[in-house]
């Protein structure tokens, strides 16, 4: 279970990643709403993975999610930049976060 409240905790983090950018600063009380309450529901699924899983392995992969799943975002809905160099970097977030879960004994 630590690993699914991981993922949808990383999921959740691209989710206020998306609204902050949208806040305009904080600016707009909507996207703002919704920042705060994705991150405390990020943050709160990741201390309860945080329970039986490394802190290291943890914190990378909750990270790694959301970077990548902010790329994604950042490229198919606000129309960011794809260069190769951005993708192939990408790529190894991705191939990072796959050693890890690999090497996890959890």
């Amino acid at each position: 279970m630590a690993w699914i409240f991981l993922c949808i905790a990383g999921i959740l983090e691209v989710g206020w990643a998306y609204f902050m950018k949208e806040s305009d600063g904080f600016s707009k009380l909507y996207p703002t709403v919704a920042t705060f309450i994705l991150m405390l529901a990020s943050f709160g699924l990741l201390s309860v993975a945080m329970k039986s899983l490394p802190l290291g392995t943890a914190y990378a992969v909750w990270t790694g999610i959301g970077a990548l799943g902010a790329f994604v975002v950042g490229i198919i809905i606000l129309g960011e930049q794809a260069s190769f160099m951005r993708v192939a970097s990408a790529g190894l977030i991705l191939l990072g976060l796959i050693g890890l879960k690999l090497s996890s004994d959890h």
